[in-house]
């Protein structure tokens, strides 16, 4: 079974006996849920039991025999290391990493055939599976990586278990175990490697990506006083849409409308809330707004945006020092180099010093159309955080903003909703935060909280159009996007297509729109 279906593709409860504070006998419903994943041809079963206390990932993986074993170990590892000559550019390249497992499984597949001319084809595939997820993956860890359930992935040292949350019943203690320290520093060095990165006693800390675009954060002892880790952030391997956050009720229709129209109209939009909280992923759902003939440069400290296909992307990242402390390229750098490609729309992935911040404003004022992500919970607190110590950027340059866009994602339930949209108000005393829509928490929906003050009259003056034509503009882009939702055209290209069919000939569009 898929494990992008359902969790639970197989069900059943059992009566678990315990004892309550005053030793009497109960009894508790365990549940456990089963699915199937599958890595390098190799099919593995997760058992999912909760209800017990601590929920449990079990991972069943079929395991070479103890003999096959010995041989792969002792023969074919060191034989394919001979035969395989690894460039330094297949090793540091992210785009050739496919072009090198095919070059190693190939190279397996026909030792084994040779050296071991008896084996069923069952049994060839779990041998060369197992050396592709050895030699070039993460081990068990590669099956994790398959697990759409699954949102993040924590190696907490040689001592314990590896611990994974699934995005259904949050954190899980895993069956798997790394078997010693020096295995998973192998695996961060791998990591490290992929991004032409190190990690080591000097530079004993990592932040990197998989070439799946997972981030990656990996520390050493003693840093880490318990163990080496490793933790893996898994994004979705589709990126989000606008139609996925109406139809999972993130936000409503209403707010994406007025998300459509000022990110058409180049509003300079900030996007803050706490971590998993999904700043990122709403970042990238605002850029099918963006017309398509215009540049985008994104900047980034890992690499996490997905822009669709069809936009003029220049994705930029930064690079950590090397060990001798050269070669360093810093946010900062990569920003005010960005002034100077042109772009249309400048994408930063998260603010975090004031000398960003001033460069992100002054690319504001200088014209530019800028998005970035912030750690703050709500519209007033990110105003509070960009005017205050250690970010201080002046009330003057405040002005240049348009919208603050807050998340919020309930750890309980799992669910993610925009909590707030407001907008940035210049004052005779300075600027002041006016939000529009607030997320209603009893009730689960999305409600005015107040009148635009800003958005609408920038609009209005750049656009000439009036009130009246905005409010009917805004409620033909909500008819549009709850079309999307209900022909379910969910990916960022197809979306894309309406979303500039509609610019292009909007008579047409809602033609469509309305025929159905």
């Amino acid at each position: 079974m898929d494990s992008k279906k359902e969790a639970g593709g197989k069900k059943a409860g059992a009566a678990a006996k315990e004892q309550d504070a005053s030793g009497r006998s109960m009894e508790k419903e365990v549940a456990r849920h089963s699915y199937a994943l599958e890595a390098e041809d190799i099919v593995a079963n997760v058992n999912l039991i909760t209800g017990g206390g601590v929920p449990e990932y079990s991972l069943e993986v079929p395991k070479l025999a103890p003999a096959t074993r010995a041989f792969v170990e002792d023969v074919i590892k060191p034989e394919l290391l001979k035969k395989i000559r690894i460039t330094t550019s297949e090793a540091i390249d992210i785009k050739m990493a496919g072009q090198l497992k095919r070059k190693v499984e190939e190279t397996a597949e026909n030792m084994i055939r040779e050296k071991m001319p008896h084996s069923s084809p069952e049994n060839l595939n779990l041998i060369s599976g197992t050396i592709i997820i050895e030699m070039l993956g993460l081990g068990d860890l590669e099956f994790l990586l398959r697990d759409d359930w699954i949102e993040e992935i924590c190696v907490n040292g040689a001592q314990g278990p590896v611990w994974v949350y699934h995005k259904q019943h949050g954190w899980m203690k895993s069956n798997i175990r790394i078997p010693s320290e020096q295995q998973i520093w192998n695996y961060s060095s791998a990591i490290a490697r992929g991004v032409g990165r190190q990690i080591n006693t000097q530079t004993p800390l990592l932040d990197a990506y998989l070439p799946s675009g997972d981030r990656v954060n990996a520390t050493l002892t003693p840093i880490s006083s318990s163990g080496n880790t490793i933790t893996i952030r898994k994004f979705a391997r589709k990126p989000w849409t606008i139609t996925d956050y109406i139809k999972r009720k993130t936000l409503s229709a209403e707010v994406a409308a007025l998300l459509w129209l000022a990110t058409q109209y180049e509003s300079n939009i900030i996007i803050s809330g706490g971590t998993g909280t999904g700043k990122t992923s709403t970042l990238n759902m605002l850029t099918v707004f963006i017309p398509q003939n215009q540049r985008v440069v994104s900047i980034e400290q890992t690499k996490e945006m997905t822009l669709p296909s069809y936009l003029q992307w220049v994705p930029m990242i930064v690079r950590e020092a090397t060990g001798e402390g050269r070669g360093s390229v810093s946010m900062l750098d990569l920003m005010v180099n960005s002034l100077r490609m042109r772009p249309d729309r400048i994408m930063v992935g998260e603010i975090r010093r004031a000398e960003e911040a001033q460069v992100l404003f002054e690319a504001m004022h200088t014209g530019h159309s800028v998005y970035a992500t912030l750690h703050a919970e709500t519209v007033h607190e990110t105003l509070r955080r960009l005017t205050n110590p250690p970010i201080n950027t002046p009330q003057v340059m405040m002005e240049s903003l348009h919208l603050i866009i807050t998340m919020y994602r309930d750890r309980r339930s799992g669910i993610r909703r925009v909590f707030e949209v407001g907008e940035i108000v210049a004052t005779p005393t300075g600027v002041k935060a006016n939000v529009i829509y607030r997320w209603k928490a009893g009730e689960d929906k999305t409600i005015k909280a107040g009148r635009s003050r800003r958005i609408i009259g920038s609009i209005k003056t750049y656009t000439n159009m009036s009130e009246k034509d905005i409010a009917k503009e805004l409620s033909d882009r909500k008819e549009v996007l709850e079309w999307l939702v209900r022909e379910n055209i969910n990916t960022v290209d197809k979306v894309g297509e309406v979303i500039s069919r509609y610019v292009v000939d909007k008579p047409a569009m809602m033609k469509m729109v309305r025929s159905k």
